[in-house]
């Protein structure tokens, strides 16, 4: 594929995406309050995310449904996770939490399927199977995400912790939870699940070893925190907003960057002659 072709779908994706949300705007009203100059910000946020969604889709050899669940999945369950963490701690905030879940979930449905017709293609001859994760035991499995989850937990307090002096005024307005509370909703509920999200990418970029880490934290900081902190929203200040990007980001590039190179990947034909040495 020539470099004019796939800047070509990626301006399409872009431009998919918007649709996609105004169409979920027109069916779905949320009651909340109108943000100024909030336009140019959703268009560069929603370039940010067709170049993060559209590179993998491109890197990987699925097609139809199962592209489109994936290419679905992966900005809605992030979606998700920073609306259950707006209810826990933003609980002084007037926000119509389920009119944004459900307008999120609506356009990027919509988008998804977009992406499919933009980025199907077929697949390069030999490269089906390709690569794939190494064959690990359950325990190995398990132990792996424990410590991925863990691993988040330390960035985001460490990140937090840094940061923390910056936003005390805004927090010290609402309701923080117990440390006992975010520890374990991080640890059992975001951290695996994000870890999902990273492995999600991993599988679909395909990269082994600190290549495919690279891409797996830089996908996953601008999907998780630099497209949806860099959008003004009713949330946050601009201030608290901006130094939110800043922490979320650099966190969530070191975690997926970890997820990379922990679960690691090797190309299949390595995996072969290896198992048949």
């Amino acid at each position: 594929m020539n470099a004019g072709k796939t800047i070509l779908r990626f301006i399409l994706a872009w431009i998919a995406l918007l649709a996609a949300q105004m169409l979920a705007g027109m069916l779905i009203h949320v009651n909340n309050p109108p943000l100024p100059n909030v336009i140019r910000w959703l268009l560069l946020s929603n370039a940010l995310v067709a170049l993060a969604l559209g590179t993998a889709a491109l890197r990987c050899e699925w097609k139809g449904l199962k592209l489109g669940l994936a290419l679905f999945a992966i900005p809605a369950a992030i979606e998700t996770l920073n609306l259950v963490e707006g209810v826990v701690f933003l609980t002084n905030v007037k926000i119509d939490w389920r009119g944004v879940f459900a307008i999120t979930a609506v356009g990027y449905a919509i988008a998804a399927v977009l992406f499919v017709i933009i980025f199907s293609r077929k697949s390069p001859a030999g490269r089906e199977n390709d690569w794939t994760f190494p064959e690990r035991t359950s325990l190995q499995n398990l132990w792996r995400l424990a410590f991925c989850s863990a691993a988040y937990v330390f960035f985001y307090l460490l990140a937090g912790m840094i940061i923390f002096p910056f936003v005390r005024d805004f927090y010290a307005t609402q309701h923080i939870p117990s440390m006992g509370r975010i520890v374990l909703l991080q640890f059992c509920f975001r951290g695996p699940v994000f870890v999902l999200i990273c492995l999600l990418l991993m599988r679909m970029f395909r990269l082994p070893g600190l290549s495919g880490a690279l891409a797996v934290g830089l996908a996953f900081s601008l999907l998780s925190g630099v497209a949806i902190l860099i959008i003004p929203n009713p949330f946050f200040p601009d201030a608290v907003r901006w130094v939110h990007l800043c922490e979320v980001s650099s966190s969530n590039f070191v975690f997926g960057c970890v997820v990379g190179w922990v679960w690691g990947g090797t190309p299949m034909v390595a995996h072969r002659v290896t198992a048949l040495a």
